[in-house]
């Protein structure tokens, strides 16, 4: 992806980054759909060295399912050690039963009855050598303890949830853990600059006529200025309607593109 790191980007960052570092870290980012908050973990885990973990949701996708994609993210963070950031964004919820294993996850670092006897006695088997070096007894209890710490230390949650509507309240409500167990960060709207910055980049391939540089920033500017413009209307329609209507930097990304497609079309046109 081609992303523009302004100030306030980096400073998600470094948050994001210091949260999944720590064990048991987890990051619960609350904002607008299209802020920014899975692109920014993505690259928080790459600079970490965390795998990504993601669920792949469809229409048939079942708690079994759910079940299944967790258990392999344990094998893969207890049993082979490897470092996971599990994403998981509220439109991936198609049921709010998911957040049963979610919450036992946040909460105590384990479902219960998440692998069967045979299934627990082989993963664990694994880690024999490993936790005996580490002064664990090889006793099944003792090797289980040293797995689940494992899977504390290596698996990490980062929940990308939007603040509209009532889900996220009721899900807060019925669920304690997405709070209480996790380090929230909330994405604000974009700043001016941040705007601007991101115009000029993705309207830098534009060949403008004679100066481009002050052009280039002009129009920026003004793109700035209009998705600004409409943050004041949604809030005079909130005081009028009592009814929020939402402006995101999806959208702003979209006029940029709209803008590209139109003067090309129009330039097109007079070429011809």
């Amino acid at each position: 992806m081609d992303l523009v790191l302004f100030q306030q980007a980096q400073e998600h960052i470094t948050r994001i980054c210091r949260i999944i570092d720590q064990p048991s870290g987890h990051a619960l980012l609350v904002g607008v759909g299209g802020s920014g908050k899975q692109s920014l973990s993505k690259l928080s885990a790459f600079i970490l060295h965390q795998e990504v973990f993601r669920i792949v949701v469809s229409s048939n996708y079942s708690m079994g399912d759910l079940k299944d994609d967790i258990k392999n993210a344990f094998v893969k963070a207890g049993a082979q050690g490897n470092s996971q950031l599990f994403i998981l964004t509220d439109g991936q919820i198609i049921n709010d039963r998911f957040l049963m294993y979610i919450n036992d996850i946040l909460s105590t670092g384990y479902i219960p009855e998440l692998f069967a006897a045979d299934e627990l006695e082989e993963v664990t088997g694994r880690i024999r050598s490993e936790a005996k070096a580490a002064g664990y007894l090889d006793t099944p209890d003792s090797l289980f303890n040293f797995f689940v710490e494992k899977c504390k230390k290596n698996l990490h949650m980062d929940l990308c949830f939007s603040p509209v509507g009532d889900a996220f309240r009721i899900r807060s409500r019925m669920f304690p853990g997405l709070i209480s167990s996790t380090s929230m960060d909330y994405f604000h709207a974009w700043p001016q600059d941040a705007l601007i910055g991101v115009a000029n980049r993705f309207l830098g391939d534009i060949v403008l006529p004679e100066s481009p540089e002050n052009l280039c920033n002009t129009i920026s500017e003004h793109m700035a200025y209009i998705h600004l413009s409409i943050d004041e209307a949604n809030n005079k329609y909130l005081a009028l309607e009592r009814r929020h209507n939402y402006t995101t930097p999806t959208s702003f990304l979209e006029l940029i593109k709209f803008y590209k497609d139109l003067l090309g079309t129009k330039r097109g046109k007079i070429e011809d």
